[in-house]
């Protein structure tokens, strides 16, 4: 709102002239939380999808699933104690923290900033966030999202946003569905065959008990699923840099499925865009 005094730019992107007065802060706060309300987010990753589908670019048979964590608007020093009592801070714009020696979890600590975010990390040996979860399907045929949604951030979050998704698109045919190693546990398998979904979930090799055997991999097409399940990476690389999803801007579990929702739909946009001119 304040470089609409002086950008000219994103003055003309929202139909300003150069001399107009611009709105009161509270007009755009009151628009954002319309749009919000409305799931207008929905709506045009909607129709973005059905431009696709009427060009016959969609699958509806083989699709991949992936998630990936973004990261909270918030720091570390919001994350405390549930039940703690409120202190006043000895520097309200950056108070000391002493963490060392505190056992912290997210069944014991809430952000006070964003009570939305989990503390997480990515791997062993990487450092703790709070974080969100973003979960994608992707369509095989040319790489367009086809469902999205954000989660709290867990363990588990992943595979039970999968089961919801795979639930809209394997309703009247058996689909096949690509995943990491990191999906490859007995329960999500078995959970994906009773939905009608055949499993083209990368072998856990390090793990005795495969969940995935050679009555899955020896089929062709369980290689194309691995071959094609990569692309999907390229859907969360766009939305971190290009859709600024790294680290949202937003608090709160609704705000940020909706910027995200969106960013899927202009990453389809875009991705549409460069399949018509791949095909002349």
């Amino acid at each position: 709102m304040g470089q609409l005094d002086y950008n000219l730019l994103l003055r003309w992107f929202v139909g300003l002239n150069m001399d107009d007065a611009v709105w009161d802060p509270t007009v755009f706060t009151k628009n954002r939380e319309r749009l919000l309300a409305g799931d207008i987010a929905e709506a045009f990753f909607a129709r973005v999808l059905a431009q696709a589908r009427e060009r016959g670019l969609l699958s509806d048979e083989h699709f991949t699933i992936d998630g990936t964590l973004i990261e909270a608007w918030a720091s570390l020093k919001s994350f405390k104690k549930k039940d703690a009592p409120r202190r006043p801070p000895d520097d309200p714009g950056n108070p000391t923290v002493d963490f060392h020696g505190e056992r912290r979890s997210n069944v014991t600590h809430m952000s006070t900033t964003d009570p939305d975010a989990r503390l997480v990390r990515k791997a062993k040996g990487h450092e703790a966030k709070l974080a969100y979860q973003g979960h994608v399907l992707m369509d095989n045929r040319h790489g367009l999202a086809v469902e999205g949604c954000v989660t709290r951030a867990s363990g588990y979050g992943e595979r039970a946003a999968a089961l919801e998704m795979l639930g809209h698109v394997a309703t009247t045919k058996r689909v096949t569905v690509g995943a990491d190693k990191g999906d490859a546990t007995r329960d999500f398998v078995e959970a994906l065959r009773l939905v009608q979904v055949t499993p083209h979930v990368a072998q856990n090799t390090s793990n005795r008990s495969r969940a995935i055997d050679e009555r899955t991999t020896r089929h062709a097409g369980y290689g194309v699923s691995q071959w094609k399940r990569k692309r999907v990476e390229e859907i969360f690389g766009w939305l971190k840099t290009v859709g600024l999803l790294r680290k949202t801007r937003h608090r709160g579990r609704r705000r940020v499925n909706w910027m995200f929702i969106f960013g899927l739909a202009v990453y389809n946009l875009v991705r549409l865009r460069n399949l018509a001119e791949a095909t002349g």
